[in-house]
């Protein structure tokens, strides 16, 4: 297993995020569109110039792939490498979300 260097891909842009984690299995773009809506809940909603710009760079940095084209729609899908540095984001999300929920805890006045 190759050693990464995290801080030439983190943090991810929220965009960036979702569409990695859209990969879990091979997708093509407007799925992914239409995924990472659901998956944020609408609150990240993404075009296809982002979209689009997004795959170029995700593909030059090895964290995807393009799998195929089925006409005029693209498939990708996630490297081993997207995977891991997708799993150390979320990694650091968790730390920033339980450091958050101390702090506003303590402004509560609670203890934590």
């Amino acid at each position: 297993m190759e050693d990464i260097n995290f801080s030439h891909y983190l943090p991810l842009s929220e965009a960036t995020f979702y569409v990695l984690a859209c990969l879990h299995e091979p997708m093509h773009g407007y799925a992914v569109m239409q995924k990472v809506d659901m998956l944020s809940q609408g609150s990240v909603s993404i075009g296809p110039g982002t979209l689009y710009g997004a795959f170029a760079t995700l593909e030059r940095q090895g964290l995807v792939v393009k799998l195929r084209e089925e006409e005029r729609r693209k498939v990708y899908g996630m490297t081993d490498r997207g995977r891991r540095v997708l799993a150390e984001q979320v990694r650091r999300l968790d730390i920033m979300a339980a450091t958050g929920k101390k702090t506003l805890s303590l402004l509560q006045g609670g203890t934590a």
